[in-house]
Parts: C-alpha cells; structure tokens; sequence
C-alpha cells in the first residue's frame, strides 16, 4: 500500500495541474471574448450622432436603440439560464458568439431607422447568453475564495472593451461611414468562437463549492428568498442604470457641451474609459480580496462605497466648468468600476451551483430592466425637454439608492466565502 502512495501523489498532482492549466485557459479566452462583447456593445455611443444626423430622429429615439437592445437582452435571459443550468455551456457560448457577431456583419443593409432598431435588437440575444453561461463556467472552475479575483479579472475587459467601441467607432466612421464600424467588428468573435470550441473544456458543474448547506438551495423559487443574491442584484441594477446611462450619452454630450468632433470625443472617452475603468477594476477587486481576510462583508461594502464616491465626481462632470469634465469623467468612471468585480463574485457565491445559470439569467434580467434599459431612454427624454447636462444628471439619484442596497445587504453576506490566507 505504501509503495503505491508515491503512484497516487503522481497522479494527484497531475490532475491538479491539468486542472489548473483548463482554468487558466478558460480564464483567458472567456476574458478575450468578453473584451470582444463590450467592444460590440459601445460601438453605438460612438457613431450615434452621425446615425441621429442621418435617419433624422430625436434624442429619445437614439436612447431607444440600447433601449430595444437591452429589452431583447432580458426576454432572453431566463431561457438561456434555464438552457445553462441542463446543458453545456461551451456549445451555447459558441453560438452566442456566433450569432452577435453574425448580426454586425449585416449591418451594412440598414437603411432606414426601423431596420437598425431591429438589428440592434437581434445582437441582445447573442450576447445575452455570454453574460450567463462565461460566469457559471468559471464559477466551477474556481472555488468561492478565488472568484472575486477572478472575476475581477474577467471584468476587466468590460471598460478596455468599451474604451475600443468607442475609440474604433468614431475613428472609423470619421473615414469610411457609421456601417463600417459595426460590421468589422464581427470578425474577432468569429475567430475567438472557433478556438473556444478547440480548446475550452467544459468543468463539471459545482466541482468547485464547498459542501452547500442550507443557504445554497438548489431550487430556483428560492432565488427570490435569497437576501444576499437580492441585495447584491439590486444594488447592481441602479449603479447599471447610471452607467448605462453615461456610457449611451457622454460622446453626444462632449460633442455638444465641449465642442468634440465624433473621433476626438470617441478617443477621449476611450481612452478615459481604458484607464480608469482598468484602475478601477483592479482596485476594487484587490481591495475586497484584502478585506475579505477580516471581514466576510467586504464584497457588499466595496459595492457600496463605489457608488457614494462617484455622486460628486459626476455632477461635476455634468454641471461643472468645462476644463473639469474629462478629469472629472475619469474619477467618476473609476469609482463606479470599484465594484466590478465584487459584485460578481457576491452573487455567484449567495446561489447553489446547481441554479447559479438561473441565478445570474435573473441577475441580468433584473439589472438590465431597472438599469440600462429605461436610462438611455430616460436621459434622452429629459434632454428633449431640457438639455442634455439635466438629463445625465437624473442618473446620479440612482447611485444613492445603489450605495443603500449594497449596504443593507452585507448583513446578509455568506460567511463560508472570506479568503483565509488568500
């Protein structure tokens, strides 16, 4: 029996390694496909004064382009969280991918408003089965200690991705047209589709949790019993609405208030978005990994200070003298990334492996229907009737309501998540 001890280390030890280079590989092409969704999704704020120019149409029905977008988005994901929690995920991944970029290559045969709202609607199905399936994945390969960090890492992609949409937008429809910008994009997700299908391996679901007691049940009527997955959800949701908000509108709004040209405002909120949006991130991630060695609540509290932070940086940007709108833009837009990460990572560990597709279909349901849905439309109607500065001013209220829930929920934070040691 002895003798065989060494055999099974061995064995032991490779499986560990194998198992640590499938995580890592996950890791990064999940990340790199992520980073290609945002890419996709912020394309619009970029070349939206041109498409405005073109068809015609007010501020209202430009904000309802995300509006219609995020809306498909929502009425796709409790299918597809119900698709991720019985089947594999990779396949279904492999077909979002597909099927958002399939849609961006047709983009060129839009010629009136109508055409362009449905196309914009058709990418919320792609790319709303992303958001579910490339987190429940990771979750399994990692355990609750390590998501925060590792979601954090998957999240960065979310400002770098946006910070490409709107700097490749502007810069090519400055040359070649609105259509162009929209369809070259297609071409990274295709490719990153096909090696996701060669070389992702599918974890088997839950391999990574710890023993689930009581707080974890597996059946998906509980979901709305859940304090910790409503909290950290809803707090999301209003920190959504004010980013939803800023990211459709703040290109149109330094072209009018600032004097930008559509390229020099698309690089400015670029590379402002890049910068602070990586900080942020990162930050915020690092920070309530730190914290959650003291304090299990950590993930909550990260998520609450990040919105109180942002209130006075946004109305300066919003309402303050001219030279102060970038610097405070890049300050605003670092403290509400803080909680990027946590936030994620809180979610995930509130719900049992068994329902956590479910879980986070809900989770994008209900952040996108409170947040990103109505604020492009909102913002728009209030600039309508007012002017743009008053309209991106009604997103600052719902980081408030974004600070209080995430504070009121870490009392209900899971004990069994704080990284000892980590």
């Amino acid at each position: 029996m002895s003798a065989m001890r060494p055999v099974i280390l061995l064995a032991m030890t490779a499986e560990t390694k194998a198992n640590a280079k499938a995580a890592t590989t996950a890791l990064v092409l999940l990340t790199a496909l992520n980073l290609v969704n945002y890419i996709d999704r912020y394309i619009l704020p970029g070349v939206q004064e041109m498409i405005k120019a073109e068809f015609h149409v007010s501020d209202e029905r430009i904000g309802a382009l995300t509006t219609w977008f995020f809306l498909t988005y929502i009425l796709a994901a409790p299918l597809t969280g119900w698709l991720g929690d019985r089947f594999s995920r990779k396949p279904l991944i492999v077909i979002g991918a597909l099927l958002w970029s399939g849609v961006n290559l047709f983009t060129a045969m839009v010629h009136d408003f109508d055409s362009l709202l449905v196309r914009h609607a058709a990418l919320g199905v792609g790319e709303a089965s992303f958001g579910i399936f490339a987190p429940s994945l990771l979750s399994d390969y990692y355990p609750p200690d390590q998501r925060n960090r590792v979601l954090t890492v998957f999240n960065i992609a979310i400002p770098v991705g946006a910070a490409l949409g709107y700097s490749f937008a502007g810069w090519i429809a400055q040359d070649h047209g609105w259509r162009h910008a929209f369809y070259l994009s297609a071409v990274p997700g295709l490719l990153i589709a096909l090696v996701i299908l060669l070389l992702l391996r599918e974890p088997k679901r839950g391999q990574s949790d710890v023993a689930e007691g009581k707080r974890r049940s597996a059946a998906v009527i509980d979901l709305v019993k859940n304090p910790a997955y409503l909290t950290a959800t809803m707090g999301y949701a209003m920190t959504t609405f004010t980013i939803g908000g800023i990211s459709a509108w703040i290109p149109s709004f330094l072209q009018r208030e600032a004097g930008m040209s559509a390229a020099s405002a698309g690089f400015s909120v670029g590379a402002i978005t890049a910068v602070t949006g990586l900080a942020g991130t990162a930050l915020g991630g690092w920070w309530a990994q730190r914290w959650l060695r003291r304090d299990h609540r950590a993930l909550y509290w990260v998520c609450a200070i990040g919105p109180a932070l942002c209130i006075p940086f946004a109305l300066l940007c919003f309402f303050g003298p001219r030279a102060l709108m970038l610097p405070s833009l890049a300050m605003a837009e670092m403290t509400l990334f803080l909680g990027s990460g946590p936030v994620n990572a809180a979610i995930v560990n509130a719900v049992s492996a068994k329902v956590r597709s479910t879980a986070l279909a809900g989770q994008l349901f209900l952040i996108h229907l409170f947040g990103d849905v109505p604020s492009p439309r909102v913002i728009g109607w209030v600039s309508d009737h007012s002017n743009l500065r008053t309209g991106l001013g009604v997103s600052v209220f719902a980081l408030v309501v974004s600070s209080l829930v995430q504070w009121w929920g870490s009392r209900f934070a899971p004990r069994d998540t704080q990284a000892h040691g980590a």
